[in-house]
């Protein structure tokens, strides 16, 4: 697999070319399979965007296409031809012809999905391909080798939220706290609000809320003497879950909040959605929980 920017050159699958080795490079070249043609400038914002992308996607395709980059302040002649006016564009030329195209810099998912238009399934790149190594090592309990490929994919891939998740969870399972919310500190500022790195912050929140509350044994007993101690029973409904005892701390807060819905302004259902939130959408206690809670306040 090609992962650095020498073996990709020395395979030919990125390079620059002029308005002379246009042919060459493009429309032979696109004989034998298809070739992106990205015309950029160095003073074009969207352009320094796109390039780290569509790069990533022509090495991730593994030869199946290949991508040639040209100056339009230096080579005005070849985007004059083709009609280009509005940079970044992208021109796919197939059989020595250009069948294709997009204008702007555009995610990494619609580059990908451009280019499996025209060579059909890629399958994962490097990245995901160790993602998923790394969450079949945390199943397995391998924690340290999970850790390990989450870091790989952090090399490639400094801003992978699946990754900076993913090694955030181990640290908080292991019971580093610092560790993890100093991994998911690395999360940029514009994607905070991504599912799995909210999951994350949920978990790391219930369990600095855990730590202070001590065993559980004694809130159960305050619980058993007074019944209506609802912040005792919310207090014990943490701890369970920091001990994974999930659907016991579920019932607690359902209790709560069929005794008295406006206790701690709505204390009790706004704790049961962190869990929600910090569990996932398909863990089997998130959805007996919401079914729980549907029945409490529809029916």
């Amino acid at each position: 697999m090609l992962v650095n920017g020498d073996a990709t050159e020395k395979a030919g699958l990125i390079k620059d070319t002029t308005t002379q080795a246009f042919r060459q490079d493009v429309v032979t070249e696109s004989m034998t399979q298809p070739v992106l043609v990205d015309f950029w400038a160095p003073w074009c914002g969207p352009c320094k965007q796109l390039t780290p992308i569509i790069e990533k996607a022509v090495k991730e395709a593994k030869g199946k296409v290949k991508l040639v980059k040209m100056n339009i302040d230096e080579h005005p002649q070849i985007p004059g031809q083709l009609g280009i006016q509005s940079i970044p564009a992208v021109i796919a030329f197939k059989q020595g012809q250009p069948i294709d195209g997009f204008m702007g810099a555009q995610p990494e998912s619609q580059v990908k999905a451009f280019i499996e238009k025209l060579v059909g399934p890629v399958g994962p790149g490097e990245a995901e391909e160790l993602i998923a190594a790394a969450q079949a090592a945390a199943e397995a309990g391998d924690p340290a080798g999970a850790s390990e490929l989450y870091a790989g994919v952090l090399e490639l891939e400094p801003e992978n939220l699946a990754a900076i998740a993913g090694l955030s969870r181990l640290h908080l399972e292991t019971g580093d706290l610092d560790g993890a919310k100093g991994i998911l500190a690395m999360t940029p500022e514009a994607k905070a609000a991504d599912p799995a790195i909210a999951a994350v912050r949920a978990a790391i929140e219930l369990a600095e809320q855990a730590a202070s509350l001590g065993d559980t044994a004694e809130l159960e007993a305050k619980v058993a003497a007074n019944p209506k101690d609802h912040q005792a029973r919310f207090d014990l409904a943490v701890a369970l879950n920091a001990r994974d005892r999930r659907e016991e701390a579920v019932d607690h807060l359902i209790a709560i909040i069929k005794a008295d819905r406006a206790w701690n302004d709505d204390g009790a259902r706004k704790q049961l959605l962190q869990f929600f939130e910090a569990w996932g959408p398909m863990d089997e206690n998130s959805q007996a929980g919401r079914r729980k809670l549907s029945t409490l306040l529809f029916a």
